[in-house]
C-alpha cells in the first residue's frame, strides 16, 4: 500500500509555522486536512498549547506510527536539535534545528516514508546569520535533492490557487537586471519543466502555458521594447517545436481576467512581480507556493515567518492547509489516481 503520510517541517520555530501545524490538526476533519507528520519541537508545541488555550495532543512517534495516531493526536517527529524558541525572537540559535526538520523531511520523502515534503516558511536573515550558504530554501532543497544525481536539479517556483497558477520566469533580482537575465533558453527551460510537473502531478494531459510580455502591450509591435519579439516570442515556438501547447507573449494587463484565465493553466510571468501581484491579489490567503523540477514533491504556504504576530493566535491557517491538500493531491496524481 502507498505511504500517504506528508511530512511538514517546522520552519522557524519562533514564526508562525508551529501553531500553523497545531491549527491544521484541529481542522483536519472539517478541512479534510490530510494525515500529516511534524518535524520540530516537542517543547514548542507545548509551550503554544498552553499559551494559546489550545489543548491539542501532542505525540512524539516514529514514522512508521505517525498516520495511525493522526486521527487522534498531531504526530510529531522530534529533532535532535531544537532548542527552546520563543514565538516572536528570531535566533540564529534556532537555525541547526530549521535546517535538521528541512534535511531530515527530504529524507523522508527519498526513503518513501512521507509521500510529499510540506515547509513551513523560514527566515533566511535568520539562518544567515548562523552562517547559512545558500540562497534560499529553495536552493537547498535542490542541493539536497542532488546529492548522489550527476546534477542538481533545477527547481521552478509555481505560485498555485483554484483560480489561478503562475510562474515568474526571473524571481528575486532587481527590476532593473531582468531584461539582461531574461533569456530564450531560461524561458523554455522553465516552460519545459512546468509542463512536465502539470502533467505528472497535477493531471494535466496536455498543458496550457500562456507567457507574459515583458514591456508594456507586449512590445506594441516593437515600439515599446525589443525583448517580446526577440526573446519571449522565439521562446514560445520552442515550446511549440517540444509538443507543448505554449502561447504569447500576451500583453499582461489583460492576462488575468476571469474569461482569460479558462484559456490557460499556468501563465508565465517574465518578473516576480508581473507574475505574484495578480495571484495575491485573487487568492491571497489561499495561495500555494510549489517547487517544480525536484524528484519529490513540495509544497509550502505563500507567505513568511510572521514574527510580528508569533505566538498570539492570530496566523490564519489557510494558506498551510490549501498546500497540504494539493500536496497530497499532487501525490495522488503522481500515483495515478484522480486528483
Amino acid at each position: 500500500m502507498s505511504v500517504r503520510l506528508l511530512a511538514l517541517t517546522q520552519g522557524d520555530p519562533a514564526g508562525i509555522g508551529p501553531e500553523l501545524a497545531l491549527a491544521a490538526w484541529r481542522l483536519r476533519e472539517e478541512r479534510a486536512i490530510p494525515p500529516f507528520a511534524y518535524l520540530g519541537s516537542v517543547a514548542v508545541l507545548a509551550g503554544l498549547n498552553e499559551r494559546l488555550g489550545l489543548r491539542v495532543p501532542v505525540r512524539p512517534v516514529g514514522w512508521d506510527q505517525a498516520e495511525a495516531c493522526f486521527a487522534t493526536a498531531l504526530p510529531v517527529i522530534a529533532l535532535e536539535n531544537a532548542p527552546l524558541a520563543r514565538a516572536g525572537t528570531p535566533d540564529p540559535a534556532n537555525a541547526v534545528g530549521v535546517i535538521e526538520a528541512i534535511e531530515r523531511g527530504v529524507e523522508a520523502v527519498e526513503t518513501g516514508r512521507a509521500a510529499a515534503l510540506v515547509t513551513n516558511p523560514i527566515a533566511k536573515s535568520v539562518l544567515y546569520a548562523a552562517g547559512f550558504q545558500h540562497p534560499g530554501h529553495t536552493e537547498f532543497l535542490a542541493e539536497l535533492a542532488g546529492r548522489g544525481r550527476e546534477a542538481t536539479p533545477r527547481p521552478v517556483m509555481m505560485i498555485w490557487s483554484e483560480e489561478l497558477a503562475v510562474i515568474p520566469v526571473t524571481i528575486h533580482i532587481p527590476l532593473e537586471a531582468v531584461p539582461r537575465q531574461l533569456t530564450t533558453e531560461l524561458i523554455v527551460e522553465t516552460g519545459r519543466i512546468a509542463a512536465s510537473d502539470l502533467t505528472r502531478r497535477f493531471g494535466v494531459a496536455r498543458p496550457r502555458l500562456a507567457l507574459c510580455g515583458l514591456n508594456p502591450h507586449a512590445g506594441e509591435g516593437g515600439s515599446l521594447g525589443k525583448e517580446d519579439a526577440a526573446v519571449i516570442a522565439p521562446a514560445v515556438e520552442q515550446l511549440r517545436a517540444l509538443g507543448i501547447e505554449a502561447s504569447g507573449p500576451y500583453p499582461a494587463d489583460t492576462l488575468f481576467h476571469a474569461r482569460a484565465r479558462a484559456g490557460y493553466d499556468v501563465a508565465l510571468g517574465m518578473y516576480h512581480d508581473q507574475a505574484l501581484i495578480p495571484i495575491k491579489t485573487i487568492a491571497f490567503d489561499e495561495g500555494v507556493n510549489v517547487t517544480l523540477g525536484l524528484p519529490f514533491i513540495r509544497t509550502s504556504p505563500d507567505h513568511g515567518t510572521a514574527f510580528d504576530i508569533a505566538g498570539k493566535g492570530i496566523a490564519r491557517p489557510d494558506s498551510l492547509c490549501a498546500a497540504l491538500r494539493l500536496a497530497a493531491r499532487m501525490a495522488a496524481a503522481e500515483r495515478g489516481e484522480p486528483m
